[in-house]
């Protein structure tokens, strides 16, 4: 049998049925966030929580109490992950605002459905990348949360497929270095952290922010910017970080990176593994 737990209540996924009107569905009016959790909890969970509470502020919606607090939030996620029986899973947690209405919503409440599947961590290989012939980001109030502007990650995933690529990589409307179509993305350059700004329109990455936030504790010098392609195309490495997994990245277009481990990137990820 499997689980899910709707605004609080463990109920069993075959007997669920979603009621209308349901603002997420019919307006978007809302956000998602896609969790991993092992090794007894969540992943990055204070980063999940403070990008929850800005998502919220952002679109005028009250986090239900339960979700307030790293224990309170994180007892969520281990009720359902032990009813589910499992020992690694990838959650999502996704809320949209309660209530009826046309596009003026009547309400700032917001309802939340949570869901668990199995998860298998891949073993991290180069990616072969190219930048995204069709789309690209758009900056607003609310595009650093998961949710709002999730076709375009969709239409990302199939332009990647579809070129046969690992990874596609996307440009801001000035034609910035932006994200890539999954993660956040980084490079090294002139011993110097690199990752595009927020202003891009790219999403908040939880690991992101991590990274940041380990790079700078240790003294290594990072920098956010507003980044031409030319600028990703002469780094000495390139990879792409997620909540999942980091991931290097090996060619982009005709450029091509070293395969070997690039040194600086190594320590980081081994402060990273202690922090």
């Amino acid at each position: 049998m499997s689980y899910l737990i709707y605004n609080g209540q463990l109920m069993d996924e075959a007997a669920f049925k979603l009621a209308l009107p349901n603002r997420g569905l019919f307006y978007n009016d809302g956000f998602f966030e896609t969790l991993i959790w092992a090794d007894g909890g969540v992943r990055l969970l204070s980063y999940h929580l403070h990008r929850m509470q800005a998502a919220a502020s952002a679109l005028h919606l009250t986090l239900p109490a339960e979700l307030g607090t790293p224990d309170s939030l994180g007892g969520i996620f281990d009720q359902l992950v032990a009813a589910q029986n499992l020992t690694a899973a990838r959650l999502r947690l996704q809320l949209w605002r309660a209530g009826a209405g046309l596009y003026t919503p009547v309400t700032p409440t917001a309802d939340y459905l949570l869901t668990a599947t199995a998860y298998e961590p891949a073993a991290p290989t180069g990616a072969r990348a190219d930048f995204s012939q069709h789309l690209r980001t758009h900056f607003s109030p609310f595009s650093f949360c998961k949710g709002p502007n999730a076709l375009t990650y969709v239409m990302a995933a199939q332009e990647r497929a579809g070129r046969g690529l690992d990874e596609v990589l996307l440009l801001d409307s000035a034609g910035h270095v932006a994200e890539a179509g999954a993660a956040a993305i980084f490079w090294v350059k002139n011993k110097c952290l690199h990752t595009p700004a927020i202003s891009t329109g790219c999403v908040a990455g939880v690991r992101r922010a991590h990274l940041l936030s380990v790079a700078q504790a240790h003294g290594f010098p990072v920098e956010e910017g507003l980044y031409p392609v030319t600028e990703l195309l002469t780094a000495e490495a390139v990879f792409t970080a997620n909540v999942a997994t980091v991931r290097p990245i090996w060619q982009v277009g005709e450029t091509s990176f070293s395969p070997e481990p690039h040194p600086l990137v190594t320590q980081l990820l081994r402060w990273e593994a202690s922090y």
